[in-house]
């Protein structure tokens, strides 16, 4: 069912309309079949793009939308309702764009953002390697200065859209510290590996890089040099916010699929959504479910209004993502034993959300987050 939103202009109600019809179209028609044959939706993300959805919140001067976060938050939610994995790789092209946005020369940006969000492009996060996730000042690939430019070399993990992306934001490790690469998506010495099987989110894949020597120009470092974490933790600020909408998508997709079932089962003469105990759980479902969208909303418009706002993108993230899993879980509760079953898609919800506790940083760690700002 639609959400009743809350929209700040008449323009973000015309854009919600349009990301709705898009989605069912281009997402909900064929997500069934990409994530249950584990295959990449082609030309999916140039459709996207080619409708303004894959630089809605950055500046129009550089070919963005212009549009505020809270907008872009729900846009996301919209598509996650649909097809979760594209909502996260749209989130995560969104988070790949942010270090030349903020920290770019303005030379870097008039060079390449236009092609960034022109819409035939998407972008990848490199950050993760295999032994530092949680830990990423623990990161081991190097970048070591060379004439011209840097020496790359290696691993990187858990890469959305590795081996697809036009664009990699690459983190490595040079003499003063870790610093920040607008890297190209081929290049000498980049290969990756094959996608790793998920328990979800099939339709994207994830991969690792390996990085053997390959050659990186000056003027693609981002920032200053040992600048990275610095410029890394604050994409993340804005990219939990992206994983907070995808989570509330989902788990209001599967709050809509259990109360439509709960409607048409009949148990003991009646509809089951009748009984007291199934009603008290949709109702807690649905109150979750509002409380993630709020959380993350208050997060985003203090984003919008230029003011610190790290506690409570890891708030939104926690919340979100926690009630995406307790919704899913439960939604598979009210199907009984179809629920267990692939016919209908309370199962998959259930195993995309579980990842939402994890990436960008995980559940624990925006935990500590939250305490240190206490």
């Amino acid at each position: 069912m639609a959400v009743d939103r809350l929209l700040p202009t008449e323009e973000a109600r015309d854009l919600l309309d349009l990301v709705r019809d898009v989605a069912d179209k281009e997402l909900a028609s064929r997500v069934d079949e990409h994530e249950r044959n584990e295959t990449y939706p082609e030309g999916l993300f140039r459709t996207l793009g080619a409708a303004g959805l894959l630089s809605l919140p950055q500046p129009e001067e550089y070919g963005g939308g212009g549009q505020p976060y809270e907008v872009y938050l729900q846009m996301l939610e919209e598509l996650a309702q649909r097809w979760a994995a594209v909502a996260v790789a749209v989130s995560v092209h969104t988070l790949s764009c942010f270090p030349l946005l903020e920290f770019g020369t303005p030379e870097q940006r008039e060079r390449w953002l236009p092609d960034m969000l022109g819409g035939d492009l998407v972008g990848g996060y490199s950050l993760s390697e295999p032994q530092a996730g949680s830990d990423a000042a623990a990161l081991t690939c190097k970048a070591t200065p060379a004439e011209g430019g840097y020496r790359i070399s290696g691993s990187k993990a858990w890469i959305t859209h590795g081996g697809r992306a036009d664009f990699y934001t690459l983190f490595a490790r040079t003499p003063t510290g870790v610093s920040c690469f607008h890297a190209p998506g081929a290049v000498d010495g980049l290969t990756f590996g094959r996608p790793e099987e998920k328990m979800g989110l099939h339709g994207v894949p994830t991969t690792a890089a390996h990085w053997d020597d390959a050659f990186l120009e000056t003027d693609r470092l981002v920032g200053a040099d040992g600048q990275g974490l610095r410029i890394a933790f604050a994409a993340l600020d804005s990219g939990r916010l992206g994983i907070a909408a995808c989570a509330t998508g989902l788990a209001q997709a599967a709050l809509d699929a259990a109360v439509n079932y709960a409607k048409e089962r009949t148990a003991f003469g009646r509809k089951i959504i009748l009984h007291q105990g199934l009603g008290f759980l949709l109702a807690d479902m649905a109150a979750a479910v509002e409380s993630a969208r709020a959380t993350y909303l208050d997060a985003a418009r203090r984003r919008d209004a230029g003011v610190e706002y790290s506690r409570q993108a890891s708030i939104a993230k926690l919340v979100a993502t926690d009630a995406a899993m307790k919704v899913t879980t439960d939604a598979v509760q009210v199907f009984g034993g179809y629920g267990y079953t692939r016919e209908f898609p309370v199962e998959r919800f259930m195993r995309e959300a579980k990842v939402m506790q994890i990436f960008e940083g995980t559940n624990q760690i925006q935990r500590l987050v939250i305490a240190r700002h206490l």
